[in-house]
């Protein structure tokens, strides 16, 4: 996250440098899509409980990495306020069991987690446009690998994410773009054929900064 913070105040300071130089940008409008590329953080906040197939708790639970990625948003504008953005990227994952003095890899997975959103954006013509939006996600692991005898089975699903950003207009068609979107998502997986077996919540932070173009 502190590569982002910098990331993001560096950004600033190079669009505000070129604003005082110029002011001539594009706003966006109805019709207006814009193509974001993105540096994506995928942060889970996730928590589970490893419990035995009676339900029996294990004193483990299930902890998993954060990974970053470059990823692409595209967003189209049906009114001058309203658009929807839907984004691309896959992220790997390790998956651990911890507790007490057990910290174990047990599991890898690539994550396809693209987003929906339908969003509002504030002050749509002006150089510096705060939006929100809520939409839908699924949640797709491919390219399993277990590790250290586990067999790890995790289940696809559709979740839910909400998101805040800001675009700001450099010059011409260009803009820079900050933006945060918390996904919340739960899957069930089983262990060793259901010996072993977890509710994982995943929710994870998908936080950006990138630079976009306006059409």
């Amino acid at each position: 996250m502190k590569v982002f913070s910098v990331a993001a105040v560096s950004l600033l300071a190079l669009s505000a440098s070129v604003s005082a130089q110029a002011q001539d940008f594009k706003p966006k409008e109805k019709g207006t899509f814009i193509v974001n590329a993105r540096v994506t953080n995928v942060g889970p906040e996730e928590s589970g409980d490893i419990k035995t197939a009676a339900g029996v708790d294990s004193g483990l639970d299930v902890k998993v990495n954060d990974d970053t990625i470059p990823s692409l948003g595209f967003t189209y504008f049906f009114t001058d306020n309203i658009a929807v953005e839907a984004i691309l990227g896959t992220s790997k994952h390790e998956v651990r069991a911890v507790g007490g003095t057990t910290d174990t890899k047990v599991h890898s997975t690539w994550v396809l987690p693209p987003v929906v959103a339908a969003q509002y954006h504030f002050n749509p013509k002006a150089r510096v446009s705060p939006y929100v939006g809520a939409g839908l996600n699924a949640m797709v692991f491919y390219n399993d690998k277990n590790l250290n005898g586990f067999d790890v089975e995790l289940d696809n699903g559709i979740g839910y994410a909400l998101q805040a950003g800001v675009d700001i207009a450099v010059k011409g068609n260009w803009q820079v773009n900050i933006d945060a979107k918390k996904v919340f998502f739960e899957t069930d997986a089983k262990i060793n054929g259901g010996d072993l077996k977890s509710k994982v919540t995943l929710d994870p932070w998908v936080v950006s900064v990138g630079a976009g173009y306006r059409f």
